[in-house]
């Protein structure tokens, strides 16, 4: 049948890849339930001693003193895995899977597959203040991406696979599928091409499918049905998105100082501070036991309003202190579930704040805390719609929609307004890394390198290094390639390469000291691949021929001229 269709050789292509997405989705399903019991088992073994993998909640139990050692001692083995087996295991996970898509072609080291998921539920196993999404994405796109590399698939299926892999581990994690798909177009692809939107759909169906065949299918927190109760709402929920985004930017700031000063300021070998940042915790989880892990119980609480106002304020204080410490020090998990927590406190307040003096106006206490725990997560991530529609999938409560989109987007253009940077991209801006989380069709994937090359051929072969030389330094070219008389290429010589050659040799012909071309490119090519070859190969111009069979130079492209269409 393929030779029917309109590119056989690209439908067999795009199959292959589909079929390789359901494959990641049912991989990175096995992957989330196997993570979910290895923390369900770390915690029962540190604060119960038993071995079993059942998920109980430290909040309730008579835990001891000695609880507040049980976050430093999964800190030390989180120390050793982060320091010398897996770095990229430390920290929340996404901004290494952002990292590999941008400048790796999402090349991803296989070994991240499982030190990540062991570190991480150990860290939360033991207390440690974190979520497990960010682990998730990270270790599903780990899978994806060593599926690609083994297989050699080439660059942009690998980058499709990566994204399937965190789409998928997203919907089995949090029987999320729609936000699964979302959150690897917003922050992982950044791009709505129908290949990998196909292939993100057909892995969150397949890892959620497996994920309800072993977990079942219901919402992660069972709620009242909220509602907007009137219009005088619009001016508390517009406040919320306010409060929510001064927040996030505060979390922002006190993530990244608390890493910088563990980092530079304590006096401790690397593998040992996640132990420290792991007895701090302890001490805070001592008194208030709901800081420990993800804290869904709490949050369902919250959602519930079956928490008093005072616990709210010393929930909100120090669940932001138990995170940016666990965190800062070292540790490893992600920043989704605290995120939530700390915006259902934060909106819980706000709740208890205004329902009191209004009660016939505004609505109930939890729909104020469902509200701020999607705004919170909106302004923190800039994933606006990803907050949206999980907070959706995750309560299934859509009586409450207005208010969530009109708070998350406020609280995104405060968070942007004072911050260019989300808690994903400021790890990397600080590595010198700049990505934007801007959604939109890349020039360099519209624009192909006929519009953009020069109609140049080239130098003659049998041109002499004096010659070339001037050539060169007239039209200020670094490189040019060299042919024959029928155009053909035959070589490339660089102004450096022409620099070492004595001047007693400069009347020789250029076809003695030229050397091969190490890639070519084709006028229908996109601009985006003919620099990644560039890239790869640490070229400054590249020959554009018009077939492969008879390498007839038809112009040629520097990387400057295609930089300056970036813009």
């Amino acid at each position: 049948m393929l030779q029917y269709l309109r590119n056989p050789s690209e439908s067999r292509s795009t199959l292959k890849l589909v079929f390789l997405a359901a494959v990641v989705g049912v991989v990175s399903a096995i992957i989330a339930i196997g993570f979910r019991y290895l923390l369900f088992f770390f915690q029962n073994l540190f604060f119960y001693q038993d071995f079993s993998g059942v998920e109980v909640s430290p909040v309730g139990h008579d835990l001891g003193w000695w609880v507040i050692l049980v976050p430093a001692i999964g800190g030390i083995f989180v120390g050793l895995i982060t320091r010398y087996v897996a770095g990229e295991a430390k920290g929340h996970g996404v901004p290494e899977v952002m990292e590999s898509i941008a400048l790796h072609g999402g090349k991803m080291r296989p070994r991240i597959v499982l030190f990540k998921a062991l570190a991480s539920a150990l860290s939360i196993g033991s207390g440690g203040a974190v979520g497990r999404e960010g682990p998730i994405i990270q270790v599903g796109s780990g899978a994806g991406s060593s599926i690609g590399q083994a297989l050699k698939l080439d660059r942009d299926q690998v980058r499709t696979l990566v994204g399937c892999g965190a789409a998928g581990g997203i919907a089995a994690t949090f029987n999320t599928p729609v936000a699964g798909i979302i959150f690897a177009l917003e922050i992982i692809l950044l791009e709505l091409k129908s290949r990998s939107f196909i292939s993100l759909v057909i892995a969150a169906f397949f890892a959620t499918t497996v994920s309800r065949l072993f977990l079942g299918s219901h919402p992660a927190f069972e709620i009242p049905a909220y509602s907007f109760v009137s219009l005088y709402e619009i001016i508390f929920y517009l406040v919320l998105g306010v409060m929510a985004g001064l927040t996030a930017i505060l979390l922002i700031k006190l993530v990244y100082s608390t890493e910088h000063f563990f980092e530079h300021r304590i006096a401790l070998p690397a593998a040992l501070k996640p132990a420290l940042g792991g007895l701090i915790v302890g001490m805070v989880g001592y008194f208030l036991p709901q800081v420990f892990g993800y804290g869904y119980d709490t949050i369902s609480k919250l959602l519930n309003q079956e928490i008093v106002l005072t616990t709210i304020l010393l929930l909100l204080v120090f669940k932001i202190v138990a995170f940016v410490v666990t965190i800062g020090s070292g540790a490893s998990g992600g920043i989704f579930s605290p995120s939530l927590f700390i915006g259902a406190a934060l909106g819980a307040a706000f709740g208890w704040a205004i329902n009191a003096p209004y009660p016939e106006i505004t609505a109930p206490i939890g729909a104020y805390a469902l509200v701020g725990m999607a705004a919170l997560f909106a302004a923190v991530s800039r994933a606006t719609f990803t907050a949206i529609i999980i907070i959706f999938e995750l309560t299934l409560d859509y009586n409450i929609i207005l208010p969530l989109m009109f708070s998350c987007v406020i609280a995104d253009l405060v968070a942007w307004s004072f911050s260019p940077d989300t808690i994903y991209t400021k790890k990397l801006s600080l590595r010198g890394i700049r990505i934007s989380q801007d959604m939109q069709a890349s020039r360099l994937d519209s624009l192909k390198v006929g519009d953009v090359m020069s109609i140049t051929y080239g130098v003659n072969q049998n041109d002499t290094i004096r010659q070339i030389h001037q050539h060169l330094m007239e039209g200020h070219i670094h490189s040019t390639c060299v042919i024959d008389q029928q155009r053909r290429l035959k070589g490339m010589i660089s102004l450096k390469d022409i620099n070492k050659i004595p001047d007693q040799e400069q009347n020789h012909a250029v076809k003695d000291y030229m050397h091969p071309a190490r890639k070519t490119t084709f006028a229908e090519e996109t601009l985006s691949e003919c620099l990644y070859k560039m890239a790869r190969h640490q070229l400054e111009c590249i020959p554009v021929i018009s077939t492969s069979d008879d390498q007839k130079v038809i112009g040629q492209i520097s990387r400057d001229e295609i930089i300056s269409r970036m813009h």
